[in-house]
């Protein structure tokens, strides 16, 4: 039959490989890159037999998505194959492809070692120069248990219980055996280039009830030229790391004596996050929203109410009170409905902007728990719009603004996706129809580009979800904009209408950064700890050369300080260099050097992140810092002034 191919016509014999028909077709440079072929929506593997129906097949390269998936997936067996080879009595579990990688986890004694891991990227490149192919036979569900029951590899009947079927799909190369679905590459030899990255210990199943196993992480990419990038960029990543960073500069620390997932913030990281709130909380009010305050804990039936027990109970955390039972909060809606229902509203009091910098705790596994990224108890910008159904896409466009103003500001690019009704929610069909179309039509009016991602929304309601790139190019999902009609139905939240009747209002959730722990910790790796002036929690630090400065570097703190300046000064005698060198590594943005010379004009010698600016007068100086504070927000399209470096008014 004919077959198009890479748009061309190809007569295909019966019995002919996918490979086979790619290499009529393909030069050979593009054949050696094609390491699997697409007939329809299925990807095949290119020993695979032709199917009789397909009419058209599209060769799958290495340096595409769908490529780099397969390589990494096949890298995972490599992999496991050499972890049998050199730890015979290991048992091998499951081994997916990742972001940029890969992964197996192991059932073996002990946690593998550094050592360890050398020797099995060792093993896995002499797997790979022996050119080994990937078979894949079709077997019977009985067949496939009793062959990996005779290798002793239990956790493979296991998951065949769990997919269910009578046949499966067995991969092997050389001696290792291996129960997937594929497709594989054709041979190990079209793995080239990988390193493994870590290792850690995993719950199989992710269920801390089942047994410990041991997860090896690697990396593999189509070239060494992107995997050497790729590697810079995890060195880079590693020197950036908030949780190195943050010890380092003295902003926070975690205290496991106190529990894991709770944050300490030190004097420079708790004003840090005070700088950062104030602005937030100053644009919240120049943006007509109402700042509130609302309890920690809630009577469990609120929660029940609201469908958060039967819906999210298990990231939450319970206690009891005189007999009571009640729930520490997750989030803040429930409590910001209770506000409006305390007085009966008008159509012209909308909407009602409810803005709370909220303490929420959630019962997060430990371990997912991540530094700043992942924890128990953090603080949300978290704010609930109370509208008219006519007031709804204005109030979706506000948020957007405000979002892309936040973003404009630390110079974050983004991208935006639209996430639908997840199989666990609450609410009907036609109001998620109602929602869904609001935060889809608002984008569209604005012209933003966004996706769908479909079933991932929260359970009353879709959202927008916003995702920033870093200066590594990594994405952190951090705004979000759900449009709720549900909440408001269960807890009877009506406004009167011009009409005279009682209506039913709609609430839209939203949070700009989302949690400030979590944007904290962004912040401190976008900028590797150098955080820009009008956030740094120290703006200029005073060095003196000799004591014989000290009475006028005391004199000019004092200056500065009473002009708003964030300043500290160091008057020890120690050498010039090294004080320089301390405050450089504490990435203070302003070094303010005073020596003789400048003791007798009165003013200082200024190095601003590294370069040397020269002598400045005091007021000069505080010039500087000033119009340093203010230059983000000029760049990002934000109108701001300073009545003192403290923060933007």
């Amino acid at each position: 039959m004919q077959v198009t191919v890479a748009d061309q016509s190809v007569e295909a014999q019966a019995g002919m490989s996918c490979g086979e028909l790619l290499k009529e077709a393909l030069s050979g440079k593009k054949f050696k890159k094609s390491v699997a072929a697409l007939c329809g929506d299925t990807v095949l593997d290119l020993s695979a037999i032709l199917p009789e129906t397909c009419t058209e097949l599209v060769p799958v390269y290495e340096d595409t998505p769908e490529g780099l998936d397969i390589i990494r997936h096949s890298a995972a067996h490599i992999m496991a194959e050499a972890v049998k080879r050199l730890f015979p009595s290991a048992k091998v579990t499951i081994g997916p492809a990742i972001e940029n990688g890969f992964y197996y986890d192991f059932d073996f004694e002990r946690p593998f070692t550094p050592e360890d891991l050398e020797s099995i990227e060792a093993e896995m490149h002499k797997i790979v120069s022996a050119d080994q192919s990937f078979t894949c036979q079709l077997m019977s569900k009985a067949d496939a248990k009793a062959l990996f029951d005779g290798m002793g590899e239990t956790y493979k009947g296991e998951i065949m219980d769990d997919l269910g079927g009578e046949e499966f799909s067995v991969y092997t190369q050389g001696d290792f055996v291996d129960l997937c679905r594929g497709p594989h590459i054709p041979s190990t030899r079209y793995l080239k280039a990988f390193k493994l990255t870590s290792n850690a210990g995993a719950y199989w199943r992710g269920d801390e009830k089942n047994k410990m196993l041991q997860r090896i992480y690697g990396v593999a990419f189509s070239s060494e030229k992107e995997l050497k990038a790729h590697l810079r960029m995890l060195e880079e990543a590693k020197r950036r790391d908030h949780r190195r960073l943050g010890p380092q500069l003295d902003l926070f620390s975690f205290q496991e004596r106190g529990g894991a997932g709770m944050v300490y913030w030190h004097p420079k990281g708790a004003l840090l996050r005070t700088i950062l709130e104030d602005f937030v909380n100053r644009e919240m009010l120049r943006r007509d929203y109402d700042i509130v305050r609302t309890p920690q804990i809630l009577k469990r039936e609120l929660w029940e109410a609201s469908g958060h027990y039967q819906n999210y109970r298990e990231n939450m955390y319970f206690t009891e009170i005189d007999g009571q039972p009640y729930g520490v909060k997750p989030m803040n809606c429930v409590a910001h409905m209770l506000i409006y229902n305390t007085h009966l509203r008008s159509y012209r009091d909308l909407p009602k902007r409810y803005f709370e910098l909220g303490v929420v705790h959630r019962h997060e596994k430990s371990g997912v728990l991540h530094g700043l990224l992942r924890v128990r108890q953090f603080t949300q910008d978290d704010a609930h719009i109370i509208c008219r159904p006519d007031q709804l896409q204005d109030e979706i466009k506000g948020v957007m603004e405000w979002i892309q103003d936040l973003m404009g500001l630390f110079g974050f690019e983004y991208s935006m996706e639209i996430s639908t009704r997840p199989e666990k929610s609450i609410g009907s069909d036609e109001d998620w129809e109602r929602a869904t179309n609001a935060l889809k039509d608002s984008m569209d009016s604005m012209g933003l580009p966004y996706e769908i991602n479909e079933g991932d929304g929260a359970f009353y309601g879709p959202k927008i979800d916003v995702k920033l790139r870093d200066c590594l190019g990594r994405e952190w999902q951090c705004s979000t904009i759900q449009v709720d009609f549900t909440l408001p139905e269960r807890f009877d939240m009506v406004y009167i209408g011009e009409d005279g009747e009682r209506h039913r209002p709609v609430m839209v959730h939203r949070a700009i950064m989302g949690s400030v722990e979590r944007f904290i910790g962004i912040l401190t790796e976008h900028y590797a700890g150098a955080f820009p002036t009008w956030l740094a929690p120290v703006q200029a630090r005073i060095l003196t050369v000799t004591d014989a400065q000290r009475d006028f570097a005391e004199k000019a703190k004092k200056i500065l300080k009473a002009r708003g300046v964030r300043v500290e000064a160091d008057l020890r005698n120690e050498k010039l260099g090294y004080k320089v060198r301390e405050a450089q590594l504490e990435k203070v943005p302003y070094i303010l050097v005073i020596g003789d010379k400048e003791v007798e004009s009165e003013g200082v010698n200024v190095r601003l992140r590294g370069e040397n600016l020269g002598l400045k007068s005091l007021d000069e100086a505080v010039t500087m810092v000033q119009a340093d504070c203010l230059e983000p927000f000029k760049r990002g399209g934000m109108s701001y002034s300073f009545s003192s470096c403290s923060g933007p008014v």
